[in-house]
């Protein structure tokens, strides 16, 4: 894999192929729920989730379960509480946040760490596997993408609004705490589904990385939001494709050309002397 002949043998290769279909997916999910997680400031939450998402990995093998099957209602959970916890606590959120992440992660290594049948790599939970992505991982992303993309385009009125000011949406007879939850609820799926391409410890990356990005290149909230969601399934294939070239590591590939994209975006946005989007 460390020229192009060997890249266009590789690319040949099924798992390749899943792989760059997945990454194309997860990058563009990301990309999508970034794009407003950014603007309400939500970034953190996401990678609480992700970091916390651990934990629920480790139950599933602790129960003998496909971990997958645990995560997902897991990472549900755990956000329905924090959000819980943020709403009826005094203290910040980020602080609380930061308490919730700290503590799963330290659960999760401590429990690892006593489980002598589990034959996984520690590597592959922290910075994920997209080559080994499975035909029925597609089918999940590609219906949350779907699912996602409905959900937001029939409620892009009230998501506008409540990005901007809470009682300017109720004004206009939204419920910010129900389209809030379900915002939250969606953003935890999506963190679960990714973990497996992405891993916990740059899931993050993946959510906020193009996002930020989109936001100094766009004016309009609706090339914002398409921006964002292009530039992370793009940059997941670049970085794909550089993985197979480099032989390194695929998720780190694809996090080092988001901030390349970003930092592009950053030296654009000054020359042309914009100001980030606002929604």
């Amino acid at each position: 894999m460390a020229d192009p002949a060997a890249l266009s043998t590789v690319l040949a290769q099924p798992f390749m192929q899943r792989a760059l279909l997945g990454g194309l997916l997860t990058g563009s999910l990301g990309g999508l729920l970034g794009s407003f997680a950014v603007l309400r400031q939500l970034s953190f939450f996401s990678d609480a989730l992700g970091h916390s998402a651990l934990l629920g990995i480790t139950i599933g093998i602790l129960l003998g379960i496909n971990p997958t099957l645990v995560l997902i209602p897991f990472v549900v959970t755990l956000a329905l509480l924090v959000n819980q916890l943020v709403q009826r606590s005094r203290l910040p959120a980020d602080a609380l946040l930061n308490i919730v992440y700290s503590t799963s992660l330290a659960l999760a290594v401590v429990a690892l760490s006593l489980v002598e049948t589990y034959q996984g790599g520690i590597q592959q939970l922290l910075f994920g596997d997209i080559l080994g992505i499975a035909w029925h991982d597609l089918a999940v992303i590609t219906a949350l993408l779907l699912g996602a993309l409905v959900y937001l385009a029939l409620s892009l009125r009230a998501q506008v609004l409540l990005t901007l000011n809470d009682d300017l949406a109720s004004a206009f007879g939204i419920r910010p705490s129900w389209h809030r939850l379900a915002f939250i609820v969606l953003l935890a799926v999506v963190v679960a589904v990714s973990i497996k391409a992405v891993g916990v410890l740059l899931i993050s990356a993946f959510v906020v990385i193009p996002a930020c990005a989109g936001r100094l290149l766009s004016r309009r909230f609706p090339v914002y939001v398409a921006s964002s969601a292009a530039m992370g399934g793009g940059c997941a294939l670049l970085g794909l494709l550089g993985s197979g070239l480099t032989n390194l590591p695929s998720g780190p590939c694809v996090v080092i050309v988001q901030f390349t994209v970003f930092v592009l975006a950053l030296l654009v946005s000054q020359l042309r002397g914009r100001s980030p989007a606002a929604p």
